[in-house]
């Protein structure tokens, strides 16, 4: 056989493992559900949670304010962007 013949025989092979390798680290449907809903949580959690801190200082200051509850949504959603950004990225 010929050089050319053996890197012809190479290169098919390789590209028959990766194909193979594809195949079998395809997501399937519950793995993309969890990834998904991971998504979800990630985005949700720092919301609620930025929205019961500022409800609950509100409930300090005398009379209807509604300040520090807006203030940490507002800080919940930026830190649920990030958490969902280095999570896709990773």
């Amino acid at each position: 056989m010929s050089l050319a013949d053996n890197k012809l025989k190479e290169r098919i092979s390789r590209q028959t493992r990766r194909m193979k390798q594809a195949e079998r680290d395809r997501p399937t449907l519950l793995g993309q559900t969890v990834y998904v809903g991971t998504l979800g949580l990630l985005m949700v959690i720092p919301i609620v949670v930025g929205a019961y801190v500022g409800q609950w200082l509100d409930s300090l200051v005398e009379g209807y304010s509604i300040r520090w509850t807006i203030g940490f949504i507002l800080i919940g959603v930026v830190i649920g962007a990030v958490n969902i950004y280095l999570f896709v990225k990773e």
